[in-house]
């Protein structure tokens, strides 16, 4: 059965909360961007298929045309929406919002898988705090990859995002669901971020400032399927991550004390940076060392609770290796700060493309009646 199929029985506008009478339940349209079929492509797109309930409808929007990507999507009733050129996800997830008919949209990365009760935790969350606008979920602790970086990095933010306020400031595009009328209020993805980057962060910031409420759902979990290689993770997390986030924050004025951003994170890096001069200084002078060693137990004391988490999932072997990493994580976020800070300095940014512009986008099959 496919996603959209599963809705059927029951029209979109008529469907009411069995519990609660006369309470329309909101209509949930699933948007998946995508940049080419690959086996993770599949694999979220079976998932989708196990949906219970389904979403109401399913729209895949394309980036850059792949035509393989485009049949796979249409062979289990899903929309598809293709962007002839490549135009990075933020644009790929707005041109499917565009085409989706739901009240609620929720956005899914093609590199995940979600579990069957995605639909019934959005639509539970939002129906118990009325005053929200978004729900965010979070990775699991299963990531598939399983290689050391996979493993390590999905852990890590499956950690942060389970020790987090559940009252959020981000918004979050791997699993992440807003009421249309807020997102369209928003503005939509900034579509200036043309690969993946923080243009879920950036939505996030602009849904707060407007007085929209974000909750975190610590049981909306996927599975991540991406592979981490080392060059590829701190490529990202200098540039896809720490420089426009510092961006982002510069322009906003606004660091919340939360996910990433916590003090003791904020101490972490600082400890991070001075680590290495220390380091350097201690070969000829015997007061660098004892400097050396306090800062690298700052850092240790700081990253502590995500240390005792990684030894007690994975073990003491690995827990170690992850604090080496979890030193280069402080650094790149440094040098993107100061990057971050140096770009600010040299120049505005260009007004962002509105949501709602029209784009070159081709529709392909799929079902387009209302339901």
């Amino acid at each position: 059965m496919s996603p959209s199929e599963g809705s059927r029985q029951q029209p979109a506008d008529e469907a009411t909360d069995a519990g609660v009478s006369g309470v329309r339940t909101p209509a949930v349209s699933v948007i998946v961007p995508v940049l080419r079929a690959d086996g993770a492509f599949r694999d979220c797109l079976a998932s989708l298929g196990r949906l219970d309930p389904a979403c109401d409808d399913l729209v895949v929007a394309v980036d850059g045309g792949d035509a393989d990507a485009a049949l796979l999507a249409a062979g289990i009733g899903a929309q598809v929406v293709r962007l002839p050129e490549r135009r990075g996800p933020a644009a790929a997830r707005n041109a499917g919002a565009r085409a989706a008919r739901g009240d609620v949209l929720l956005f899914v990365d093609a590199d995940v898988t979600l579990r069957p009760d995605a639909v019934a935790r959005v639509v539970a969350a939002l129906r118990a705090h009325p005053g929200c606008d978004a729900v965010i979920g979070s990775y699991d602790d299963a990531p598939a990859a399983r290689n050391f970086l996979s493993q390590y990095k999905n852990l890590a933010h499956h950690f942060v995002h389970q020790t987090s306020r559940e009252e959020a400031w981000t918004f979050w595009g791997a699993c992440g669901a807003v009421r249309r009328d807020a997102f369209q209020l928003a503005g939509g993805f900034d579509e200036r971020y043309a690969r993946a980057s923080i243009e879920d962060i950036e939505l996030g910031s602009r849904l707060v400032a407007a007085g929209r409420r974000i909750r975190l759902e610590k049981h909306l979990q996927v599975t991540h399927l991406k592979r981490w290689t080392a060059g590829g993770l701190l490529r990202s997390e200098i540039f896809d991550r720490a420089i426009p986030w510092t961006r982002v924050i510069l322009t906003t004025g606004r660091m919340p004390a939360d996910l990433n951003l916590r003090w003791s994170g904020r101490v972490a890096v600082a400890a991070a940076c001075l680590l290495a001069p220390a380091l350097i200084l201690a070969v000829r002078h015997p007061w660098a060392r004892a400097v050396a060693a306090a800062l690298a137990l700052v850092q240790v004391g700081v990253d502590l609770p995500l240390i005792r988490f990684l030894r007690a999932r994975r073990g003491n072997l690995f827990a170690l290796r992850a604090i080496g990493w979890q030193w280069l994580h402080h650094v790149c976020c440094a040098i993107g700060f100061a990057c971050g800070i140096a770009m600010h300095l040299a120049g505005a940014d260009r007004p962002r493309a509105p949501f709602l512009a029209a784009g070159p986008i081709a529709h392909l099959s799929g079902d387009r009646k209302p339901k």
